[in-house]
């Protein structure tokens, strides 16, 4: 397994792998733009392990500076691994990519968000030493009109 950074070619995977994680009905076309808009932007990355041609799995992160301090914080917006891998490793050579990524960009954090009933995930983070925050702070969200 190889980890590299993701191409457009790769977005027919990623859409079997984004369904698995709940996320159904994937267009290529849009995924293939989302991924060289990624690729365009410096302060973000995508990587995929690759077993021969195989995907297993992705991670996708975003650095951005503070606005209230001095210095970066990342934050991992996408991290998916096939369902048949899983346990084997793979996440954890995502994440390290991931981190690395964080480390270089002069990060003082990385952080992520995972949904409530993922309970193996959350001990997979606890597990690289990412600390649960619920019961510190609240996430919100609210949908913004497209103009």
């Amino acid at each position: 397994m190889i980890v590299r950074p993701a191409e457009p070619a790769d977005a027919p995977a990623l859409n079997i792998l984004f369904e698995q994680l709940g996320y159904p009905d994937q267009v290529t076309e849009s995924t293939v733009a989302r991924i060289r808009a990624w690729q365009a932007d410096p302060s973000s990355t995508a990587y995929v392990a690759d077993a021969g041609g195989n995907l297993l799995g992705v991670v996708a992160v975003h650095v951005g500076p503070y606005f209230e301090r001095t210095g970066n914080w990342a934050r991992v917006v996408a991290l998916v691994v096939a369902e048949d891998v899983r346990g084997q490793g793979v996440g954890g050579r995502l994440m390290a990519v991931a981190e690395e990524f964080a480390a270089a960009a002069g990060c003082a954090r990385i952080e992520l968000s995972s949904s409530d009933r993922r309970t193996e995930a959350h001990a997979f983070y606890e597990g690289r030493g990412y600390v649960n925050q619920t019961g510190r702070s609240s996430w919100f969200r609210r949908e913004v009109a497209r103009r």
